[in-house]
């Protein structure tokens, strides 16, 4: 009986021990199971930052390139970005953050505006007065004059105005000039009208005519003129276009004030044509008549 119980109270310590081990390794095994998982859920955490900052860097990249495409200037952003398991920044320094980013939003807003301010416009040379001055007037020597092949009033001359090679001109002084005296003769040509063509032949000039409705006679230069040699009109600055624009009219604004005076001197609202240190334009039969 004695024997029996002592085994009995034996076998109960024997599985008292082996409950107690048991015990100790299922707390192990639940240890050790939750250690495992907390180091996976660290590692899947650390990843996940990782891809984050990589994320982060990758759109301030692509903000720094949109600020530059744009014309803007590049807000400075912070070098390292916080990682998910830093601790929260404090009050004051949030505060400060902002405070740097209102600044420099108000610089990068300042500079936009500067950028956009549109530039003053420069303005165009004044333009001179519409006068005699703009007139391109020179003495002229014909060299050669023949009938337009092509129309019985008009005259085709070959005219030395001082260049290099002389100007073909076309005139409409049949009916009023002689051919053989239109031959080696001086005129006055203007100079800067836009070459038009005249039946087929390009004309680069005009010969300035005294004209009434029955008559019509080129201008005579004082004598000494030579070819190239400037009309000027005193009180009037000689500043000629290098080609009058027909949309401006300019010798159309002119034209009604050049005339010649009763002693038959060419003039401008009254002045004299003059070649300087030669003496004055005139015509030989016609006083006041237009000039054209």
């Amino acid at each position: 009986m004695d024997n029996t119980l002592h085994r009995i109270q034996t076998k109960g310590q024997e599985a008292e021990n082996i409950l107690s081990f048991l015990k100790s390794e299922i707390k192990e095994l639940k240890d050790l199971a939750t250690n495992n998982a907390v180091s996976c859920k660290l590692k899947s955490l650390k990843k996940e930052n990782e891809s984050l900052v990589n994320e982060i860097n990758l759109l301030k990249q692509e903000l720094t390139e949109l600020q530059i495409c744009n014309g803007k200037k590049e807000v400075p952003l912070p070098e390292n970005c916080t990682n998910a398991t830093d601790k929260p920044t404090g009050k004051s320094e949030v505060t400060k953050q902002d405070a740097a980013t209102k600044q420099d939003s108000a610089v990068t807003k300042g500079n936009q505006e500067k950028v956009v301010k549109p530039k003053k416009e420069i303005k165009a040379p004044d333009e001179p007065p519409v006068d005699v001055g703009r007139l391109d007037l020179r003495v002229g020597h014909i060299l050669d004059v023949k009938k337009h092949p092509d129309a019985d009033t008009l005259y085709v001359e070959q005219i030395d105005v001082g260049e290099a090679s002389p100007r073909t001109v076309v005139s409409g002084l049949v009916n009023y000039v002689p051919l053989n005296e239109m031959q080696n003769r001086s005129v006055i040509v203007l100079c800067n009208l836009k070459p038009v063509k005249m039946r087929g032949i390009l004309s680069q000039a005009m010969v300035m005519c005294a004209s009434t409705p029955q008559a019509v006679e080129p201008l005579d230069p004082p004598e000494g003129s030579i070819p190239g040699d400037v009309v000027t009109v005193e009180g009037y600055t000689r500043n000629p276009d290098p080609v009058l624009n027909p949309k401006k009219k300019v010798f159309e604004t002119v034209a009604p004030d050049l005339k010649t005076n009763t002693d038959k001197v060419a003039t401008y609202k009254g002045v004299f044509w003059k070649v300087d240190d030669k003496g004055v334009v005139v015509s030989k039969n016609l006083p006041e008549a237009s000039i054209k």
